[in-house]
Order: C-alpha cells, then structure tokens, then sequence
C-alpha cells in the first residue's frame, strides 16, 4: 500500500492537516500520541495563554471547535478567561476521536526517500510508503537551552517542557531561566507548592500582557484596535489573519519579525501570583555553571556588565525552541541535507508547505519565519490545514504515481473509510 499522504504527528497542527486531508479524499495514515506535548510536556495547574475562540483546531466544517467541546462537557469558554491545559488536551482528544481517520500511536522513528516517494520506519520496524509527508512534529525537537547550562546533568537543569509534574520541587530551591510565560507560570506553580524560587531573565524588565479589551465594545475601537488571535491590534491581525500574505514579505522582514514579535511576555492573569511569590532578578543572564555538592553554581553578569554568584539546587530553563532544519532527526540526512534553508536555518517553503524537497511538507514552529509568528501558536493550525492540504493535492496531480489509487473521502488505514463519530 502506498498512501497519498503520511501524517507525522498528532498535535493541533497534524491533526488539523488530517481532517482536511481525509476530507479531501486522501487515502491516508496519521502517526503520533494525540496531544503528546500538551499531556506529557505541561505541568498540571496551567493555563493555555491563547483566548478560547482563537485555539480551535480545524476541521472543513467548523463543527467540532473548542467551545462545542466545552458547551458539551459543561465547561466555559469566554473571552479573557483562560482554558485549563488539561482541558485543552482533552478536547484535541476529542477532536482526534471524531474528526481524524483512526491515529496510529507509534512514533515515526525515520523519514526516508524511496521509490516514488517516502518511505518511513515506525518505531517496532514497519515501512511505510506514501506519496507525500506531512511533518507536525511540534516543539519538542526543538528545544534550545542556553549554552552555559549545557551538559550538565538533568539531575541539575531541565528545559522546562521537560516537567508534567513539579511535585519533585516541593521544598527545594530552584532557578527559573526566562521571562516569557512558561518561565513565569512555571515560578508562579513552583511557589504555590511551597519551592524558593526565582526567575532570571536577560531582559531589563520584565513584560506583561494587558488585560485584553472587551469582546463587545463600541465599532470605532474595535476599528482602532481589532482583535484578533495573537492579541488586540491591527499588526497582530496581520501576523495572525494574513499568513498568506506575510508570506509576501521580504526575507529579512520575515526572519526579523519571526525572531522577535509576540517576544516574551507574561500572561495578565498570571502578574500577582508571580509578584507574590517569586524573587524577580531581571537583566541577568548565566554566563558559567558547574556542578557542586546539592546542586550548582551559577555565574551571573548584569546589563552594566557586573559580576555575581548564586547557587540553586535546580536549574530549569524555560528558553524556548530553535526551529532549524538541521535538528529535524527523524528525517534522513538525504533529506535534511536537500532541504534549503533561511539564513536562521528554518527551511524555505513554498506557498502551499512544501520543502524544497518535493512532497514533503512541514507545518508549526517551523514554518513561522515563512508565514509569521501565528505558526507559533495553536491558532495558525486552520491556515496550516487547509493550505497545506491544497499544497499536497497540487502535488500529487502534477507528480502521478503508478499504482497509487487514491482512497475515498476520510479514507483511514489501509484505506478503509473513516467512521463520522459524534
């Protein structure tokens, strides 16, 4: 069997690409844990920073959006009232169940080129054949640490993905690294369950995120000041309305505003916990770190260039994801090495998802200095879904393969047709 499509995970972004393709008519596998990222890389006691209405996953009809989801299982989904991660990854299982062809749950350990195609290896050796790939891999190939903290034993630091639970932390003294959300919210539950913690950050001082404005409120602000899925503003509805046009923007404008809007910043709900209980030490960046007895010791320079010590018992550092094509591990050398890249090393794309590489296609993080920084979130997963599938559909008419016949619509496994699950 050879598949028009191989789906490589099973997040919003690949699950989103699943349900427009088999509604498509695509014959079909999609492969990945459901959620993975969101059930095994998030804390319990988070919050999804995205408003409700602007973090549904997509499917053609719009049928099974979040707040359906919540009106369902009696729960609330209203402007400026954060949804629980929990219950966020619920309801991406429960779009899994009635929106996407049967999930496969073993990981995709290699992507290969092959005979008309792509061959892919799934973690207990079965092959697989398909006309084009999708790559939904999500952040978590990603993760960037600082270079100083590099090395040294996860006993000592830890990325903050790497925690779905904190509990470990109870009673110790931890230092969180960053000034974005995951660093501030990650403080903010440490100091709830009673760890001394801090939070370091490079940046003089740190950002908070407004309360967002009213959902109803009189025409001419809403004119002034749109809202939109990555905040109130007429930029932002660019970043998060217009992808296809953003496009369209020089490559350094790109590559510029992929790196550096939407930085980071605090969520408003989250200021007093964080104020409360956390020491805030802003404008320090760790230049040197070693292991010694109960835990390290951190180097420190300030922005006028002074020199301190501190020592922790844990480092977790909560500095984001390097989208770049070289730590996409899963493909095959062959395939990274023929895939061009931008000068920050994200590969190049063209209107429709697809890689230099023909039939492979990327979505997510990766694709954000390609259409701007709503691939950094679960809103940019309705762009992403249905122009990649129409990228794959152009594909798949202008390089036929012998053989392949394409499976109804919502064709799942072994091209059997989906069951509508309600």
């Amino acid at each position: 069997m050879r598949y028009d499509l191989l789906v490589v995970g099973a997040g919003p972004y690949g699950l989103s690409i699943a349900s427009h393709a088999a509604a498509a008519g695509l014959n079909l596998r999609v492969f990945g844990r459901p959620m993975a990222s969101w059930r095994d890389h998030m804390p319990a006691g988070m919050f999804l920073k995205s408003e409700p209405w602007a973090s549904n996953l997509s499917d053609p009809a719009g049928r099974w959006r979040l707040d359906a989801y919540c009106t369902e299982r009696g729960l609330t989904a209203r402007h400026a009232h954060p949804i629980p991660v929990e219950d966020f990854a619920s309801y991406g299982l429960w779009f899994a169940r009635n929106a996407v062809p049967e999930v496969d749950e073993r990981m995709i350990a290699r992507v290969s080129s092959g005979p008309e195609g792509f061959s892919a290896v799934a973690e207990d050796g079965e092959v697989l054949h398909a006309r084009t790939v999708a790559l939904a891999v999500g952040v978590m190939p990603f993760i960037e640490v600082p270079s100083a903290l590099r090395g040294l034993h996860p006993t000592l630091v830890t990325h903050s993905s790497h925690h779905s639970d904190l509990g470990p932390f109870q009673g110790k003294d931890v230092t969180v690294i960053g000034g974005g959300q995951a660093a501030l919210e990650t403080a903010a539950l440490l100091a709830e369950q009673g760890t001394r913690v801090r939070v370091l950050a490079r940046a003089e001082r740190l950002r908070w995120n407004d309360v967002p404005p009213p959902w109803e409120r009189p025409w001419w602000q809403s004119l002034r000041s749109p809202h939109s899925g990555l905040g109130p503003g007429w930029r932002n509805w660019f970043y998060s309305e217009r992808p296809g046009l953003f496009r369209r923007l020089p490559e350094a404008n790109r590559t510029r505003i992929a790196a550096t809007a939407l930085g980071p910043a605090g969520a408003w709900w989250v200021r007093e916990r964080v104020e409360r209980g956390v020491d805030l030490l802003p404008g320090h960046e760790v230049t040197a770190a070693a292991a010694v007895p109960g835990g390290l010791r951190l180097e420190l320079a300030d922005l006028s260039g002074g020199r301190r010590t501190m020592e922790t018992e844990h480092v977790i550092a909560a500095t984001g994801f390097k989208a770049h094509r070289d730590r996409l591990g899963l493909l095959s050398t062959e395939l990274r090495g023929a895939m061009t890249a931008l000068p920050d090393g994200s590969p190049v794309l063209d209107r429709g998802f697809e890689s230099t590489y023909p039939g492979l296609f990327l979505a997510g993080l990766v694709t954000a200095s390609g259409f701007g920084p709503a691939m950094r979130f679960v809103h940019g997963a309705t762009f992403t879904a249905s122009t990649l599938v129409q990228g794959v559909r152009r594909r798949l008419r202008t390089a036929p393969v012998r053989g392949s016949v394409p499976g109804p619509a919502g064709a799942s496994r072994g091209g059997r047709p989906a069951p509508v699950r309600g």
